[in-house]
């Protein structure tokens, strides 16, 4: 039920999802990756057959997603949304998860702020993304709290979005189930995502790097006008450099722990939110996990205040980067 992300390669998607696999193989690979474990998709078979939902399912689903409108989707949602989160997982994977989340905090001390993040085993492929389909959940303290996020990661597998992507996609719902990331907090003073291919270009011999303060929710939920920087492979000479205003950010809340959006100082504002330094140490850390699946990458990272540099560096997230563009202005697949 439970799979250690180090314990984790590429070759274990069907086990644990896109993201816990990719995070297991960076781990391996020797790429700083925040500790943590994987909820199976064997958990969530369990929960699925003992629950009903399964059942239920087959029974909204007999003529399949094909041609289903806006309003079936929007049905399914809520009807297994009331489902799913009203139920309880089975006593066996509870006790697995409870387990887990101990020796987590045994490996990190005290009780761990954690990430749960959802893990689909056609998520983060370089055919299909499902990328902002399912749920993530920052600053999660507690294994109460982990089990209900974890209820709430497996409803998200049947989101208005994530269905109407498999519609388009043909992918039926039997060809997927959803593995669960719980991954030690990382509290960003800056995060952002990097490229190792020009996503308007085409040009691989460069990295784009978005950068913002706080956690990476400004950047992913469009908050907050990211910082940009373009950075040459061979040389890191730092070649574009773009300080755009940013007004807010996400931050864990010192006393609840909570993640809440504040106003950021006016001084840094217009500040850059990555040094020189730390550009480069993005970029040379994009190239080595580029070089490592031998394609382009779509990374998430962030920079732990907690922790001295370069070991706050953390590599939250690599994908393939499924289409991008070409000098030509074409769409080019992966």
């Amino acid at each position: 039920m439970i799979k250690w992300l180090e314990e984790c390669t590429i070759n274990d998607v069907p086990l644990v999802g896109g993201k816990s696999a990719s995070l297991g193989e960076l781990s391996k690979a020797g790429k700083q990756v925040p500790p943590g474990f994987s909820i199976t998709v064997n958990a969530y078979r369990a929960f699925a057959d003992t629950s009903g939902v399964n059942q239920k399912l087959n029974e909204l689903l007999k003529q399949g997603l094909s041609g289903m409108d806006e309003a079936g989707f929007e049905h399914i949602k809520e009807f297994l949304d009331s489902y799913i989160l009203n139920a309880r997982l089975p006593l066996q994977v509870e006790a697995a998860v409870r387990d887990a989340y101990q020796q987590l905090g045994l490996r990190v001390g005290g009780t761990p702020l954690v990430a749960v993040r959802s893990s689909a085993t056609m998520e983060d492929s370089s055919a299909t993304s499902f990328a902002g389909q399912h749920e993530t959940f920052l600053n999660v303290s507690g294994v109460e709290d982990v089990l209900e996020k974890t209820l709430k990661c497996w409803a998200s597998l049947f989101s208005v979005h994530a269905l109407h992507y498999r519609s388009s996609k043909e992918i039926s719902m039997d060809q997927e189930a959803m593995a669960v990331v719980v991954q030690k907090m990382v509290n960003s003073k800056a995060s952002g995502v990097a490229f190792t291919v020009d996503p308007v270009s085409g040009d691989r011999s460069k990295v784009v790097i978005d950068a913002a303060w706080g956690l990476g929710e400004g950047i992913v939920g469009g908050f907050v006008t990211p910082d940009h920087f373009v950075v040459d492979k061979a040389t890191l000479e730092i070649r574009e450099r773009w300080i755009s205003p940013k007004m807010t950010e996400f931050i864990r809340h010192p006393e609840t722990g909570e993640t809440v959006q504040q106003e950021v100082a006016t001084a840094r504002q217009t500040a850059s939110s990555l040094t020189n330094m730390e550009i480069k140490a993005v970029a040379q850390a994009a190239i080595s996990i580029e070089q490592h699946y031998g394609k382009p990458q779509d990374i998430e990272w962030g920079i732990d205040k907690d922790l001295p540099f370069p070991k706050n560096l953390l590599i939250l997230q690599s994908r393939p980067v499924t289409v991008w563009g070409s000098p030509s202005g074409q769409v080019k697949n992966a």
